[in-house]
């Protein structure tokens, strides 16, 4: 086994920034190499491994952005009022053979390309037909109601770079380029499980001093929706010997592997013997509430790995047991290295600054992610109140919010009207 430091820096007993945990976490593990070419109607969510470069220019031809007249600006009088004699019609998907010249127009409907001589197109709003003849008041400008040819993408240009992750937008881009199939990374797969006596699956009777287990259904979730393949191994009993075998076995099928519990200070010591014993991992105290306690490393991976995974190395997480700071450990840690080894590049959460509507508690040196609602209030602007009780435990205090409230380490609490920095959710 590779020395421990090799994974993780030694790590001094007091506790870790936020910024500092992830950057360790970020170096250690490995952006995405594998790929397969897909049908585009299964790219959603999955990542592009090559840059797609556009072989046409997008729209293909100039056209009609309106139904309505083209017309030669150039030749119409300085006179308020025009009449031109319409000299034919073009619709979507045709062609006009021919010039528009002085005092002529060509009748044309939204998406048919704009014919010769003709530089701009009369909204059918603004006029009046009489037999062959338009009239129309006021002077169009060059280009109106125009869709150059290219405007979208030129031929030749990189219409979206590698490590994009494809949304329904990024689905209709790659469509508009006559894409049938499209180069994705390969989709990770994560095993999960939950640890302590006191948890109990659901559809058992719940015992005395028990607790349903919560946290597997949150992690399964949130990796479902990032496209993630979830290897569900319940909940594992608190055995040092079981603990091992489990994590060499998910090691060795996932490309990542992330518990849930025991692994705050003081908690059951099989969970950390079993985790040294087949891996290289450290346990951190990290200043943010909720979700102090985290362990991050690598587990060593027998046979049968994951094709395209690295020999021997299977990242590692080992995330608090109370449900909230399950859910925002994994916001904060998880889900950028997941994106990372997925493919996206240099992937941030969204940030954005509210105005807090009430007092928000925190305390100093430490980043506090408190549960919020943000909304825009009657004067247009983005507000934000927290959703009540913050007890890592409540887990009600995430259904209700739409984002985390993040306060950082110099604030001891945010005066109502004070700015504030807010992660909506959703991503």
């Amino acid at each position: 086994m590779a020395d421990m430091n090799s994974c993780c820096d030694i790590v001094p007993a007091d506790m870790l920034a936020v910024e500092e945990s992830l950057r360790r976490i970020l170096a250690e593990v490995k952006s995405a190499r594998d790929s397969e070419s897909v049908a585009l109607p299964d790219a959603l969510n999955r990542v592009l491994a090559e840059d797609q470069i556009s072989k046409i220019n997008v729209p293909q031809h100039t056209n009609s952005a309106m139904d309505g007249y083209a017309v030669n600006t150039g030749s119409l009088s300085d006179e308020p009022n025009h009449r031109l004699k319409v000299i034919g019609r073009v619709y979507a998907g045709e062609s006009f053979t021919g010039d528009v010249g002085p005092g002529e127009t060509v009748e044309i409907t939204t998406g048919a390309t704009v014919p010769a001589g003709a530089d701009s197109i009369v909204i059918r709003e603004m006029t009046s037909l009489d037999g062959e003849w338009l009239s129309f008041s006021g002077r169009p400008g060059a280009g109106q109601h125009i869709r150059q040819a290219g405007e979208d993408i030129e031929a030749g240009a990189v219409a979206l770079t590698a490590g994009t992750m494809i949304r329904p937008q990024e689905m209709g881009l790659l469509a508009s380029l006559g894409l049938s199939q499209v180069p994705v990374y390969r989709p990770l797969t994560v095993a999960i499980f939950s640890t302590g006596d006191e948890v109990i699956a659901q559809g058992q009777p719940l015992p005395e001093n028990s607790i349903y287990d919560t946290n597997r259904f949150t992690l399964q979730g949130m990796l479902q929706r990032l496209g993630c393949r979830v290897i569900d191994l319940g909940i594992i009993e608190d055995n040092q010997q079981v603990m091992e075998s489990t994590l060499s076995e998910a090691a060795g099928q996932a490309d990542m592997v992330i518990s849930s519990g025991g692994v705050s200070m003081g908690q059951a010591d099989y969970i950390k013997l079993a985790l040294q014993a087949v891996g290289e991992i450290n346990f951190w105290r990290i200043s943010m509430r909720p979700g102090r306690p985290l362990a991050f490393g690598q587990l060593s991976s027998g046979s049968g790995a994951v094709a395209g995974k690295e020999a021997d190395k299977t990242p590692f997480f080992g995330l608090p047991g109370n449900p909230v700071a399950v859910m925002v450990t994994f916001q904060q840690f998880v889900q950028p290295a997941l994106r990372k080894m997925m493919g996206q590049r240099d992937w941030q959460p969204a940030r954005m600054t509210a105005v807090a509507e009430h007092t928000l508690k925190s305390r100093l040196d430490r980043i506090d992610y408190s549960r919020g609602i943000y909304r825009i209030n009657e004067q247009g602007q983005l507000v934000v109140s927290s959703t009540g009780a913050q007890g890592s435990g409540i887990l009600t205090s995430m259904v209700q919010a739409n984002c985390l409230i993040e306060i950082g380490e110099s604030f001891a609490q945010i005066e109502a009207g004070q700015q504030v920095l807010i992660q909506p959710f959703g991503d």
